[in-house]
């Protein structure tokens, strides 16, 4: 009997978050994932206003407000003008704000080395054509990594 497509998408789901949860204990980092997520949406969807990176983060708004600060107190965000409206502030990810979602990212691959140890060529072409087939869906960058940076976001 072959799975229903919403039965599919909900083991997807819960698998996903599950692998991300796994690799984050895993690392020993004590980060918050509101971090990674906010970095990672600065990432995929460009400079974003307080409110619309809250909305996007599914946190409220002085949330990210408090959120921002921090990021931007380690120099990992920055405020620019947004030339739409020049009494208004974008969110921007720095460069040292990639090189942490970067290497943190890396960090959590390697973190699930060993529960992947034992795949073989198949199992890894069958992982990269999904890969490629969620970032195809997901509307970002065609920069997307096909070595599973969405899996991260």
């Amino acid at each position: 009997m072959t799975s229903q497509p919403t039965d599919i998408l909900e083991s997807l789901l819960t698998s996903t978050h599950r692998l991300t949860r796994i690799a984050a204990q895993e690392t020993g980092r004590t980060t918050s994932p509101a971090v990674w997520r906010t970095l990672s949406i600065l990432t995929t969807d460009g400079d974003l206003r307080v409110g619309d990176l809250a909305r996007a983060s599914r946190v409220s708004q002085p949330t990210m407000t408090k959120l921002v600060r921090g990021l931007a107190d380690d120099e990992l965000v920055k405020r620019i003008a947004d030339t739409d409206d020049s009494r208004a502030w974008l969110i921007a990810i720095t460069a040292k704000g990639t090189a942490a979602l970067t290497e943190w990212r890396g960090q959590l691959a390697d973190s699930l080395g060993d529960l992947f140890a034992d795949l073989d060529d198949d199992d890894w072409d069958v992982l990269e054509r999904a890969t490629r087939l969620l970032a195809s869906r997901f509307g970002t960058r065609a920069d997307v990594r096909a070595d599973s940076e969405a899996v991260f976001a």
